[in-house]
């Protein structure tokens, strides 16, 4: 079941320009686009009239244009202008979604606008901080269920062998990782503690490491789809006092699982370069190694989410790293007993 009512990232904000963009939230079909002003809105993707969608038309001085009539919808949904008439149906209207821009992203809420409180939103103020924190950011379609990009996320065992040549290293160095756990209301915290540990590829490119180092990776899951990550890294030893801020390789991470359907997702991401402020070709470098690690990724979600679709989950097995993956998996299900059914929905 999907969760509708939560804040999901429709968009990056500089996806949503001068032209409308479509884009399938929880399985609903939206729009979004700017009005003359720059503020964002999003829609119901149907014209009211002959129900074309309205991704395919325009945005006009007076809000967006249906390509097929001509019909103008204001942000609220409301119809303003109809070409030939100057009478305008109460019925003609949109759905329109509640829409906050925040921290370089487009934040949609599907479910029950009265329960659209922002301050739910999860707060990201790094890609603010370009001083601090230079990033880089992208989205990528998944043709899998975002709780299995959530699980593979969250899931680090799995770096040693998906992501052997690039940032995942030795297997067991994953698997024999001393872990730090808090359960929290909204989902799941831990600290990996990885020493004494080779470095792998991706950090060697990007801090020149030669011997030996301690590793630390700091992840928070918020349901229902959002990620984030620090993750760090310094000579051996380093780490013996527990201190990883000022660590020679430090960045961060933000990901966001927004589901399109039941089976598929938009993945939004982004890197924070957090070791060389003043080098560009290190943030570029950075997004670069882990925008191809995230690659692997997908490979692997997307054959994962055909095979179940194909055969079922019935025979599936959990071992012991599934214990935070089971924990979130928890926390959904708890979530989705506040939605309401599809009958008192209707």
């Amino acid at each position: 079941m999907l969760i509708r009512n939560a804040w999901y990232v429709a968009a990056w904000a500089d996806e949503v320009a001068d032209r409308p963009l479509a884009r399938r939230i929880c399985n609903e079909p939206v729009v979004l686009f700017r009005d003359r002003e720059g503020h964002a809105h999003a829609l119901i993707d149907m014209c009211c009239h002959r129900g074309a969608p309205l991704s395919l038309g325009a945005v006009t001085e007076r809000g967006l244009q249906c390509g097929y009539h001509g019909l103008t919808f204001d942000g609220a949904g409301a119809c303003v202008a109809i070409p030939g008439q100057s009478h305008i149906p109460e019925r003609a209207r949109v759905r329109a979604f509640p829409l906050v821009e925040r921290d370089a992203m487009l934040w949609i809420w599907p479910g029950d606008p009265a329960r659209a409180d922002p301050s739910l939103i999860v707060p990201y103020p790094y890609h603010n901080d370009t001083a601090r924190w230079p990033h880089r950011h992208t989205m990528y379609p998944i043709k899998g269920a975002a709780m299995l990009m959530v699980d593979n996320l969250m899931d680090l065992t799995h770096l040693g062998y998906v992501h052997v040549g690039s940032i995942g290293g030795n297997p067991m160095t994953h698997v024999e990782a001393r872990m730090e756990t808090e359960r929290t209301p909204t989902g799941l915290r831990f600290t990996r503690w990885m020493p004494n540990s080779l470095p792998p590829p991706t950090y060697v490119k990007a801090a020149g490491f030669t011997g030996r180092i301690d590793r630390c990776q700091r992840f928070e899951f918020i349901a229902p789809g959002a990620i984030l990550q620090w993750s760090s890294a310094d000579e051996a030893g380093a780490y013996a006092n527990g201190q990883v801020d000022d660590s020679r390789l430090k960045f961060r991470l933000f990901h966001f699982l927004t589901p399109e359907t039941d089976t598929s997702c938009f993945y939004f991401w982004s890197t924070a370069n957090g070791y060389r402020l003043d080098d560009p070709s290190a943030t570029t470098q950075l997004f670069a190694e882990i925008g191809a690690a995230f690659e692997e990724d997908r490979t692997v979600v997307e054959a994962q989410q055909a095979r179940m679709s194909e055969l079922g989950e019935d025979a599936l097995v959990d071992i012991t790293t599934d214990a935070a993956r089971i924990h979130m998996r928890r926390t959904i299900e708890r979530l989705a007993q506040t939605e309401p059914t599809p009958l008192a929905a209707e």
